[in-house]
């Protein structure tokens, strides 16, 4: 636990601020740090008295010839977890250094605790991310997913749901917002994964479908507050971890073929889309050619879409379109004569609605 990293930390920090020359210890007595670059590697033999005994050593003038190496001053055990892990040396007066000695050994214990915590806490995210990638895999390994699973002392159970954010711009780092996305779901059977830069995994588990739904929108509101600009998914509810790589793609898919200005997507919002992106190329561009026999027209797609987006209704659709009601009116009957589909009756509405999608795949949205 006192590496030579958090050691030469130590006495950087201390050093300075104290203008003495402050020597660290390891479990040998060895000199690992200090700020006499000449006395480090040495075996430092007040040090070896402290770890000893466990209490405090304090060399003054008269007695700097009893100890080799040391010189006057104050040598303090440096305790972790109830065990003492080093030593901590401050050259100088020992009068002056007794309550200098005490805040710079309290504030070493805390450094250390902090390094420990800090390297559990990236431990337990390498674990979850490990993981997160065997999931992801065709044919995952369940015996590794379950030996981590026991080191984390979690266990996943159906139902499961799977989130995914896809991230544009952000001011935090990663283990800060995992942290707070943990926060807002509890940590305990739910993963919280970066699979690259930009985008997060969140698998939750063993929730009904009213605490899932809730948990969605708790990290959507977290998201919110965070001042960051993403976009998020989340897939159908699964009960076999075999399912994990499925929804991957399903949550994929929805972040790439949803509309730009939604935040916030189900799969099940664009599930019947998503069929037309699973179609064969040949038998969809055909029905498309079919549909529309002068390809493309912008105006006519967005007219369309609007119509669609609005329930078929005429009033809102216009208004969305900034165009008066007859003008409208006028557009859906002239789009009829051309091309024998009235977007106003349902069954040519749902054969028009496959080719604007088939046009979006076609046009390269995907």
């Amino acid at each position: 636990m006192l590496t030579t990293k958090i050691a030469r930390e130590i006495v950087r920090e201390t050093s300075n601020r104290l203008q003495r020359n402050i020597n660290i210890m390891d479990i040998d007595g060895v000199i690992i740090a200090s700020k006499d670059a000449s006395r480090i590697g040495l075996t430092h033999e007040g040090a070896l008295e402290v770890l000893r005994s466990g209490n405090t050593l304090i060399i003054d003038a008269k007695q700097d010839n009893e100890w080799e190496v040391a010189q006057p001053g104050v040598n303090l055990p440096i305790v972790f977890q109830a065990e003492t892990i080093g030593v901590i040396g401050i050259t100088g007066d020992p009068d002056e250094m007794k309550d200098v000695g005490e805040l710079v050994k309290m504030t070493t214990e805390l450094m250390i605790k902090q390094e420990f915590i800090a390297s559990q806490l990236e431990w337990r995210q390498h674990t979850k991310d490990m993981i997160v990638g065997e999931l992801l895999k065709t044919n995952p390994s369940h015996g590794e997913i379950q030996r981590a699973l026991s080191l984390l002392k979690l266990d996943l159970n159906p139902p499961f749901l799977m989130i995914m954010i896809e991230i544009t711009e952000r001011a935090i780092s990663n283990q800060a917002l995992i942290q707070k996305l943990e926060d807002s779901i509890g940590s305990h059977n739910n993963i919280v994964s970066f699979i690259n830069v930009h985008r997060i995994l969140i698998t939750l588990s063993g929730l009904d479908e009213d605490e899932a739904f809730h948990s969605v929108h708790r990290v959507f509101n977290t998201m919110k507050k965070t001042d960051i600009v993403f976009k998020m998914a989340y897939s159908l509810p699964f009960s076999e971890l075999d399912r994990f790589n499925q929804s991957y793609l399903d949550c994929d898919l929805t972040l790439q073929i949803s509309e730009d200005s939604q935040e916030l997507v189900s799969f099940t919002n664009i599930e019947v889309k998503s069929l037309i992106y699973q179609l064969d190329e040949t038998l969809s561009n055909r029905f498309f050619r079919r549909i529309f026999k002068d390809g493309s027209n912008s105006m006519r797609s967005k007219t369309l879409k609007a119509f669609f987006a609005n329930g078929l209704n005429i009033q809102k659709t216009a208004d969305a379109l900034y165009v008066h009601r007859n003008t409208l009116i006028y557009r859906l009957n002239k789009f009829t004569r051309d091309t024998g589909y009235d977007p106003r009756k349902f069954e040519d509405a749902l054969n028009l609605q496959v080719a604007l999608w088939i046009a979006e795949k076609m046009e390269g949205k995907l």
